[in-house]
């Protein structure tokens, strides 16, 4: 059981990093590296190491999108009132 979640959560990583790689929006690239960070905090708890599994799940799937998305908000309101 542990072989195929370990197998799973691999698969979500590589995925989800190849998305983001190839998307062109920084808005759903800040969505796909909140996915990313997800199936980062499942790989960390299946392989026992569950604290850094939680702090990847704060970090790496909460706050780090969250400040790339408000950055981007930001830019593109001054954008928009630029021209």
């Amino acid at each position: 059981m542990a072989d195929t979640l370990t197998v799973l959560s691999l698969l979500l990583v590589a995925g989800a990093a190849t998305a983001a790689v190839l998307n062109r929006d920084p808005a759903r690239q800040a969505i796909l590296l909140s996915l990313l960070g997800l199936g980062l905090a499942l790989l960390f708890t299946v392989l026992q190491a569950p604290d850094v599994g939680l702090s990847q799940l704060a970090v790496g799937s909460a706050v780090t999108p969250l400040m790339i998305l408000l950055t981007v908000r930001k830019v593109r309101r001054r954008r928009g009132r630029d021209q």
